[in-house]
């Protein structure tokens, strides 16, 4: 009999290309940090996306916490409600480059797509 060994896929997930750049910044600052993912009311479209670095200890015990080979990734759980299975890419391209958010449960993006409405 083979064995399945299910892997939990994370909820909001990074490409290569985000991991690599966000690792990057963090390295820059010099300091053990984790990224934080959440949404706010505002934007053009209802909800914005924001993101920051954040000590380890401000870790709460509801917190999702997503990992990347020891990178952590963590977003509260009232917005793991609108942005579970959200997949986080970055471009560095001249026009249109930098952190690219796509949501499955958005229901409508702004152009700038730095927010969204449900």
């Amino acid at each position: 009999m083979t064995e399945v060994i299910a892997t939990k896929k994370p909820s909001i997930q990074m490409t290569d290309s985000a991991l690599a750049h966000v690792v990057a910044l963090r390295e820059k600052q010099g300091k053990d940090l984790c990224l934080r993912v959440g949404v706010r009311q505002g934007g053009c479209s209802g909800m914005s996306y924001v993101m920051d670095f954040e000590d380890p200890s401000q870790i709460r015990d509801d917190d999702e916490i997503c990992d990347y080979s020891g990178f952590k990734l963590v977003c509260d759980r009232k917005s793991m409600l609108y942005v579970y299975g959200l997949v986080l890419d970055y471009s560095d391209a001249m026009i249109g480059g930098g952190f690219q958010f796509t949501n499955p449960n958005a229901a409508q993006s702004c152009g700038c797509g730095k927010s969204f409405a449900v």
